[in-house]
């Protein structure tokens, strides 16, 4: 079986769903399997308790020791001022040894991401991301118009974008991932798959 790895960080939840949406993407590919991973909270309960921030979901926390057994993956991350949030970024700066040994080398992987506006860094939050996957010798995989028309509705207010899969949360956070939204996870996670399998044959 391929191996594909769903790694995110969310903070209430909105990353987390589109998650759940990517897995089940990956899984229409056959022969392709699909685990889902966080990466550890940096922040203090009590700053977490202010944020109004609401308990973590049930996954399993991620070290790096764990990648290499991947054939692929999808990086799941809020943004902060345009970029990938703390979190995820300390879990990237665990993986020296990694680089080191070439041990992710040629292993492809996607991104999405989610804004409290729509001008909020849907695309350069994923675009200063993929510098991760570049030291490491990754495959970036990007949406592309994968998900077709749902790409070029602006009647209603979406994420996403060519570079990645995107929801938006709403500055309050209430807003939760839409329909379209969802779909272009599933389709991003399909995707990702398929390539992964084929680099596998």
């Amino acid at each position: 079986m391929v191996k594909i790895y769903i790694i995110f960080y969310s903070t209430y939840g909105h990353i987390k769903t589109m998650a759940e949406a990517v897995k089940k993407g990956v899984e229409q590919v056959e022969g392709v399997e699909a685990k889902i991973w966080q990466v550890a909270e940096t922040l203090p309960a009590e700053v977490l308790e202010k944020m109004h921030a609401p308990p973590k979901s049930d996954y399993p926390i991620i070290t790096a020791k764990e990648l290499p057994e991947a054939d692929g993956f999808v990086f799941g991350f809020p943004t902060r001022f345009g970029m990938m949030a703390a979190q995820m970024k300390s879990f990237f700066d665990t993986t020296g040894q990694l680089w080191q040994a070439g041990a992710l080398h040629g292993k492809p992987a996607s991104m999405f991401t989610s804004t409290a506006t729509q001008g909020g860094g849907q695309e350069t939050t994923i675009m200063t991301a993929v510098t991760q996957l570049t030291h490491h010798g990754m495959i970036y995989v990007p949406a592309g118009y994968a998900a077709g028309g749902i790409m070029f509705g602006v009647k209603d207010a979406r994420g996403g974008s060519p570079w990645g899969a995107g929801t938006l949360a709403g500055p309050d956070g209430s807003r939760q991932p839409g329909e379209d939204e969802l779909q272009q996870a599933e389709i991003l996670g399909k995707q990702l798959a398929g390539v992964a399998k084929k680099l596998k044959a």
